[in-house]
């Protein structure tokens, strides 16, 4: 799991380089941040599909752990 915060620069660095490494990365668009709108635009729907498995919000992933946690 990647944590940063900038998404057009250490989150999109780390992802690109995790994915690279053969890592299934999650992009958590709520959860990142960035100094103007274009720049999270850019991250997230313009270059984020290129290295992001699945662009997803806070939500989807508290979910899916809880579902993971069940027995």
């Amino acid at each position: 799991m990647t944590i940063g915060l900038l998404a057009n620069t250490c989150i999109e660095s780390t992802s690109r380089f995790a994915m690279e490494l053969g890592y299934h990365v999650t992009l958590v668009r709520d959860a990142t941040a960035a100094v103007q709108p274009a720049m999270m635009h850019a991250a997230h729907e313009l270059n984020g599909p290129t290295f992001a498995h699945a662009i997803v919000a806070t939500a989807d992933v508290v979910t899916a752990f809880k579902a993971a946690a069940r027995p």
